[in-house]
Parts: C-alpha cells; structure tokens; sequence
C-alpha cells in the first residue's frame, strides 16, 4: 500500500493521528456554514501565541465549555460563565480570548440581526470560491496574505477581537476560503473539487 503523500512541513503531524486527521478530512475543505466559520474564528484567536495542535486536542473541552459554540447561549454568557471558563483546565484560560469569544457571539448575532450573514460576507470577499493556491513547497508559503489582510480588517471593523492578518489568514486556509494544500498533498485536489463554484 503507497503511503498518502501530505503537506509535509506541518510541525509534529507525521505519525500523530489526531493532527492527521484533521488535515486529511478538515483543513482546506470549504465551510459554507455560518456557525461553523464562527466557531473556527473564535478557536483560532484562543490560538493565538500556542500550536494548533493544542487547541485541537483541546476542541472537544472547547465545545463544552462553549455550548457547542451556540452563539446564542454564548451570547448570553456573564461573570459566573468567565469564572467557570477561567477555572476550566481543558480549555486555554485567558480572559482577553473568553471575552472575545463572548463578544464575538453577540457580533455574530447581531449582524445576523442586522441581515448580514458570516458566510455571505467572508465567501464574498474572495468572489464566492476558493482561492487555488499552486505551492509546491511549503517553503514560501505566506503566513499572511493582501487578502487576508482585507478579511482581518473586515472582521475587526465589526469588533470581532484575535483576528489579526496572520490569525485569519490560517482561519482561511483551514476552512478553505484558500486551498493552500501542497499541489504534491493529495488532498489539493479533492478540496479543489468540493469547491462551489460562484
């Protein structure tokens, strides 16, 4: 059996199942579900300083603590919710990202209120489809983008916080508003091909 061939640069992927995974069934596949693009947002800027493989083993802690990433209950989160966040070991404790998950939730909510949808503006921004990358190599890759810039600007005009250029930039990248899979990764194509077009 030919061993898959991967995007080969991620720090600690090869042989870590968890890590695997999520690049064989998630990243770079496109997310058109508005709660969902949410709930990545809000898991990247917890990011923020720390390996995604952290948060990723984390995910499942994050998602109980976080109703599931309901922003309607988020929304409504107060000081007894922060103190039962900051008491919770599972998750990575920082009060400026609880906040921001908590503010977010009602940034979330109230464009949706307003007839602005997530998914609408962010898939908007880059015409509807997928960005195609051609790397070859992850050398060269940017961590940020002119794009990714205008996204990140975006998003904090509306007060979403942690979302700087280099955090949404991987925020594109793992919900496929760019498909930056390796063309030698076997999964360029098949993400590619689960693009919706326009």
């Amino acid at each position: 059996m030919t061993e898959l061939q991967r995007c080969t640069t991620w720090k600690g992927m090869a042989g870590d199942p968890v890590y695997e995974a999520y690049h064989d069934d998630e990243w770079g596949v496109p997310e058109y579900d508005s709660r969902a693009l949410w709930e990545k947002l809000v898991l990247d800027g917890f990011q923020a300083g720390l390996s995604w493989i952290t948060i990723l083993r984390k995910r499942d802690a994050f998602r109980a603590a976080f109703a599931d990433f309901d922003p309607e209950i988020v929304a409504r989160f107060g000081e007894a919710d922060r103190a039962r966040l900051m008491a919770d070991a599972g998750i990575v404790r920082s009060n400026a990202k609880i906040d921001a998950a908590i503010s977010g939730a009602r940034i979330y909510l109230d464009m949706r209120e307003r007839g602005e949808d997530l998914s609408q503006l962010l898939w908007g921004m880059v015409g509807g489809a997928p960005v195609q990358s051609a790397w070859t190599s992850q050398t060269g890759t940017p961590a940020r983008t002119p794009l990714g810039d205008e996204v990140a600007k975006a998003l904090k005009a509306r007060g979403f916080k942690f979302c700087g250029p280099v955090i949404v930039y991987a925020f594109m990248q793992a919900t496929g508003l760019v498909n930056d899979h390796l063309t030698t990764c076997y999964r360029h194509d098949a993400c590619r091909a689960m693009a919706r077009q326009g």
